[in-house]
């Protein structure tokens, strides 16, 4: 028995997450997403990995001219390791650029064994400036984009060595001289090395694959991550579908279809939706602060078209029911229309019999010291003005005697008035025959009278006018009422109730 009783709840138990498991894939797909997030920034954020520096405050402008602050982020150890990524990037260095640098390292490398004036080392100096000069005409840097660092090297080369021209050209031509470098390599070595150097390093060129878009490789880093969520896309999918009643397995697609997000390598940034509800199924973030905004953003959307249509949807239901005439049968409510009687009681009877058994018995009880001091207060008020209340005054005790007598007359007047109604009220079929067929009668009457007078058909027309100036000049301000607010007072009663 008591097997058949753990059989049948297990039956019925909402199946539990397994904790463990959602919390291993959600930092699975996180590693997945910042692989993803490296992959789309590292073309743009190359300069930084390739240097691994910042640089704050430099400004260079026509009015402010600031050096900045450098700030190596990253080691070089780990920098030339993260610069490996060119190989699924497709890049490869420049050939211009590349040479230019490898020239100045033979510069460099000739000046240990020879002088100046050898002439192996006058060709390199003088190939050095025949490249420059190439450099600026051609702009080796334009299809890598980085046009922006060329322009770059030409301003600080102006700086570096000013001429009436402001030519960046003729500020190379005289740096790649020997006359110029001869007294002072060391100085402008460690210059080009600063300043120059990085950036013609972060030149580049990017191989174009046989679909006319550049080579990408990231899909082979990805293509694992694929295969591992799409068979635990299936697998959970299949396991909702056997755990959950009447679902099926394309429902349970239907129902995690944000999944697929990593399944299919488009729009990988989307991945972050799957992810945020992974982190919350597995508890490491709580998105029920986040639902309440997000529900609460779109009950302030939608609010107030949903208040127009639905008041303007009963207006109109109003309308039409006046239209076709439903007020005078509301009015003349007797068996020989099409007034529907639920439970063949007259409604409006009994409630003035309630109210009337209510103050009877209730009221006039509780109010009966007041009423009588104002009757008494209303009568002596009428007597004083009357010739006879004058000259009873004028004998002993004649204030005593009209008060007296006005107390005993307000007095047996409300005890007779509160009796009569009571005895009225009691149950009495025949009373209660006699009230409602004056009720009928009254109702009979004021209905002949008003179709008499053709006053039910203007009464209608007027009606619907006036419901149609209500939609135009009513519904646009409750629309447009604001829901923020509301919202805001929805919260704090909840909070209260809480």
């Amino acid at each position: 028995m008591v097997i058949l009783k753990s059989s049948s709840k297990n039956k019925y138990q909402k199946p539990q997450p397994n904790l463990w498991f959602e919390k291993i894939m959600a930092i699975i797909a996180i590693i997945n997403f910042l692989l993803v997030i490296f992959d789309f920034t590292y073309v743009p954020l190359r300069d930084f990995w390739l240097n691994g520096q910042v640089k704050l405050g430099a400004i260079r402008s026509a009015y402010i001219k600031t050096e900045g602050i450098k700030l190596d982020l990253i080691p070089v150890r780990l920098s030339r390791i993260i610069l490996q990524y060119d190989d699924v990037k497709g890049i490869v260095p420049h050939r211009k650029t590349e040479q230019y640098i490898s020239k100045v390292d033979e510069l460099k490398q000739e000046l240990v064994t020879n002088e100046w004036d050898s002439p192996v080392v006058k060709n390199i100096v003088g190939d050095l400036r025949l490249r420059s000069i190439e450099m600026i005409q051609n702009d080796p840097f334009a299809e890598a984009g980085k046009s922006g660092n060329l322009e770059r090297i030409k301003n600080i080369m102006r700086e570096h060595l000013p001429n009436e021209e402001k030519s960046s050209k003729q500020a190379f031509w005289q740096f790649w001289t020997v006359e110029h470098l001869e007294s002072r390599w060391g100085e402008e070595y460690n210059f080009y090395n600063r300043e120059i150097k990085p950036l013609i390093a972060t030149n580049y060129y990017r191989h174009i694959g046989e679909n006319g878009g550049y080579i990408d490789n990231f899909g082979y880093i990805d293509f694992p991550f694929g295969v591992l969520f799409g068979l635990e896309f299936l697998a959970r999918t299949w396991y909702i579908s056997r755990t959950r009643t009447a679902i099926s397995w394309r429902d349970a697609m239907l129902w995690r279809w944000y999944d697929l997000f990593f399944v299919f390598p488009l729009w990988r940034w989307l991945r972050i939706v799957p992810i945020t509800v992974r982190l919350n199924q597995a508890r490491i973030i709580s998105l029920i602060a986040v639902q309440k905004q997000i529900s609460q953003g779109i009950v302030a959307g939608i609010a107030e078209d949903v208040t127009e249509v639905v008041t303007i949807r009963l207006i109109n239901q109003i309308q039409t029911s006046i239209s076709q005439g439903d007020i005078g049968k509301l009015v003349e409510s007797n068996k020989n229309n099409s007034y529907i009687d639920l439970n063949n009681i007259n409604e409006t009877a009994e409630i003035i019999k309630i109210l009337a058994q209510t103050i009877v018995n209730r009221v006039l009880p509780a109010i009966q010291p007041e009423a009588e001091i104002l009757l008494q207060y209303s009568i002596k008020k009428a007597l004083a003005q009357t010739t006879a209340y004058q000259g009873l005054r004028i004998l002993p005790g004649g204030d005593r005697i009209i008060t007296s007598i006005t107390q005993q007359l307000v007095t047996q007047s409300y005890e007779v008035l509160s009796n009569t109604l009571q005895a009225i009220l009691q149950e009495d079929e025949q009373f209660e025959k006699l009230l409602n067929s004056l009720f009928a009668n009254i109702s009979q009457s004021f209905t002949t009278e008003i179709k008499a007078q053709k006053s039910l058909t203007q009464i209608e027309a007027l009606l619907v006018d006036f419901l149609e100036e209500v939609k135009i000049n009513y519904v646009q301000r409750l629309s447009s009422e604001d829901v923020e607010q509301i919202l805001e007072q929805t919260r704090n009663i909840r909070n209260k109730v809480s």
